[in-house]
């Protein structure tokens, strides 16, 4: 392996607590057993990591405003907590946490809570999984335990901001989530990642672990709004129990490499999965989803809903895959993908995989590329709407029925405006939108 992390590799080692010195080892000699991705790595066929070989220093704790880096946080109500570089910052998160709700930092745990969290920390992301992985174990200085009681039922988001400002030399951040959610609780947790705006080049490495016991529901968002000099690698890993919910949504917007690995594990029957997304790539950014539901026990349904728009020279990666074992009969499964092209020199590549060997299923998947119709494009110019305008209309009409599907109110209200913004740079062409 190169040595583009050693810095913040030493500088993990040096802040995390006694009790995960042992996690932090392990992950660092599978780190240096790895090697690199290259275009000849099936998983990494279509991505080139050739931008994180750079020497990457660990980040600066920060006493900046979110104002200072011109991030917006949406008021979603409930609890927040805010990370910048990083770092945990109160004085820019919320007190008094809903009942039935315990949230702990790694570096804060005392002995009961770190055992509890040592119980549960990679039983979802695995310790054989992706090379990113292992760098994430291997820089671990800290991390959030959420824990939700069995019964809860938390109706107020859990807001948790991943905010990457500036500093003098380019940076790496390592986040590390882990959820449990008790038999019959209810919640929904929000992961929002933004950055500086200008071109500060950030390396964020992320993992989220969602762990669903027996009857728990879970809504699960995950909003990649980063710039566009605004690297990141980072996985989702959810265990589903017994009759559990997980409806999980992510947004992606485009940098010079993001790459997001999901993996839903069914573990008892009668789990339900659905899952679905947006990416929006534009200028010569890059997004890249590889999605994997594993159905290895019966009577679990899942879906899943991902849709695209690709613009300028930007390029996407989407592949979905839904594994039914042998033993998981009476699965329903279904898996899109639709892909829209803005411009002639945007580029998808979307590989849907379905690997079926049970004989009593009902499952489908499919994947579309297309660019706006031009007979819908007609119809709205015919009624005094101009061509620019009528473009940017119709994107938005592709990507906001996946967003209206989302069920936190006040989020889908952040959101419409940001990708109105987001597809067109001219206000006046969106103003029917936000």
């Amino acid at each position: 392996m190169t040595d583009f992390m050693q810095r913040t590799l030493d500088s993990a080692a040096e802040r995390a607590p006694a009790w995960l010195q042992d996690w932090l080892r392990d992950g660092r000699g599978r780190w240096q057993a790895s090697e690199m991705p290259t275009r000849k790595t099936e998983n990494w066929k279509y991505t080139n990591v050739h931008a994180l070989r750079q020497p990457f220093a660990p980040p600066e704790a920060s006493s900046m405003a979110l104002a200072d880096v011109a991030v917006r946080l949406p008021e979603l109500g409930g609890y927040r907590m805010v990370f910048v570089n990083g770092h945990y910052r109160p004085e820019l998160s919320g007190n008094g946490l809903p009942g039935g709700v315990s949230l702990v930092r790694f570096a804060d745990a005392d002995a009961g809570q770190a055992a509890r969290i040592r119980e549960h920390l990679g039983s979802a992301a695995g310790r054989d999984r992706a090379l990113f992985t292992a760098l994430n174990d291997a820089a671990l200085a800290d991390g959030v335990f959420l824990e939700i009681d069995a019964g809860a039922k938390v109706e107020e988001p859990l807001h948790i901001a991943w905010i990457t400002g500036n500093q003098d030399s380019a940076f790496s951040v390592n986040q590390r989530l882990l959820v449990l959610c008790g038999e019959h609780s209810r919640a929904r947790v929000i992961e929002h990642f933004a950055s500086a705006r200008g071109q500060q080049e950030t390396f964020t490495n992320g993992i989220t672990e969602l762990l669903l016991q027996r009857g728990a529901a879970l809504e699960h968002y995950r909003l990649h709004l980063e710039e566009s000099a605004a690297m990141h690698v980072g996985g989702v890993y959810a265990h589903l129990g017994e009759s559990a919910t997980l409806e999980s949504f992510h947004l992606a917007l485009g940098s010079s490499l993001k790459r997001v690995d999901v993996l839903v594990e069914h573990r008892g029957p009668g789990a339900h999965c659905e899952l679905s997304g947006v990416y929006l790539p534009r200028g010569s950014e890059h997004v890249d989803y590889h999605t994997c539901v594993e159905h290895a026990v019966p009577e679990c349904p899942t879906d899943v809903e991902c849709r695209g728009i690709v613009a300028d020279e930007a390029s996407a990666v989407f592949n979905g895959r839904i594994h039914i074992h042998p033993h998981a009969q009476k699965t329903r499964a279904q898996l899109s993908n639709k892909n829209l092209l803005t411009s002639a020199s945007a580029e998808v590549n979307t590989k849907p995989e379905l690997e079926i060997y049970a004989d009593d299923v009902q499952c489908a998947h499919g994947a579309t590329v297309a660019q706006l119709d031009e007979t819908s494009l007609h119809y709205l110019r015919t009624r005094g709407i101009s061509a620019a305008e009528a473009r940017v209309m119709l994107s938005f009409g592709f990507i906001n029925e996946v967003i209206d599907a989302a069920r936190c109110e006040p989020l889908r209200d952040y959101l419409r405006p940001l990708l109105a913004q987001r597809l067109s740079r001219d206000p006046t062409l969106s103003r029917h939108l936000a």
